[in-house]
């Protein structure tokens, strides 16, 4: 590590990944630089329009710890910014058709880091879903199909969720907190404490930095240079062009069916994670449409 001294201000400078992170610390506030650039910390921030009350200490620190911490959690926050090149582009015209704030997608990036995660409770996918939320909402999860892995259906049915709380608590802020929270236990914590805001709420630490985490990602991400990811747009994860198959009967062996595309059965599950077994259950002559990548694109 090295130590430079300049204009009375201690800077430690830290090299990861190729990124140059510049820790200074003031008699003020902390502030971080980037490749010799100051890094003021942002006098306005808005989630889906809704403004933040940063002149509230509170509000203000905890949106400062949130993008502290991610910040400086380079290796995620290079993946996210990577994934998200591939991921946005299906994410933002659903979002958009279905009347949903495009804030939202970054929801996405703190609930998964943009990849079919599984939580040790049982949600699944990019948005997260649990098992009976999902089937509540109109997703299908059995044996061989799990929609919480198919991004546009699990999109679609994110949805219909925010759009339910939207119109329950009137507040996008209060939506994307009961995401995490449940409507049901955001709706009794302003119940209780008699307030209709969510930066008035105390709430468990979980649901507590819920919005501040999204915000921290929203102003990484769009972003980047400013916080020291510069990155090139080769580096980026691109959408690998596919031709799409309706299937209405069963499946009995994927990876004969995938041979019989000219792929392997690997490529037949990374574009349709959504097949969960080596064989397609679909007894009621279901239309489902697999993905197939073009030559030369695997």
């Amino acid at each position: 590590m090295n130590w430079i001294k300049k204009t009375g201000i201690i800077a430690s400078v830290v090299v990861v990944s190729g990124v140059s992170i510049f820790a200074i610390s003031t008699q003020n506030k902390n502030k971080i630089t980037h490749e010799g650039t100051s890094n003021f910390f942002p006098t306005e921030v808005d989630f889906a329009g809704e403004q933040t009350p940063l002149n509230i200490s509170d509000v203000n620190e905890r949106f400062d710890k949130e993008l502290l911490i991610n910040t400086n959690l380079h290796s995620s926050t290079i993946l996210v910014i990577k994934r998200a090149n591939r991921a946005f582009p299906v994410i933002e015209p659903i979002l958009k058709k279905n009347g949903v704030p495009d804030d939202f997608k970054y929801l996405a990036v703190i609930e998964s880091a943009l990849t079919n995660a599984v939580s040790s409770a049982g949600a699944r996918g990019v948005w997260q879903f649990m098992p009976d939320t999902a089937k509540g909402i109109g997703m299908e999860v059995s044996e061989t199909v799990d929609e919480r892995y198919h991004l546009e259906k699990s999109t679609e049915a994110a949805c219909k969720y925010l759009l339910t709380a939207k119109e329950k608590f009137g507040s996008w802020t209060l939506a994307a907190a009961s995401y995490n929270g449940g409507m049901g236990g955001v709706l009794r914590q302003m119940e209780s404490q008699k307030v209709t805001n969510y930066y008035d709420l105390l709430l468990n630490d979980e649901t507590s930095r819920y919005v501040f985490r999204i915000l921290a990602l929203k102003e990484i991400m769009k972003n980047p240079e400013k916080y020291g990811y510069t990155i090139p747009q080769q580096e980026l994860y691109f959408i690998l062009p596919t031709k799409k198959i309706e299937v209405d009967s069963s499946i009995t062996d994927l990876a004969t069916f995938a041979k019989g595309q000219g792929i392997n059965y690997k490529i037949l599950k990374i574009h349709n994670p959504w097949l969960r077994d080596k064989k397609l259950d679909n007894v009621n002559k279901k239309i489902y449409t697999i993905e197939i990548p073009l030559k030369g694109y695997n």
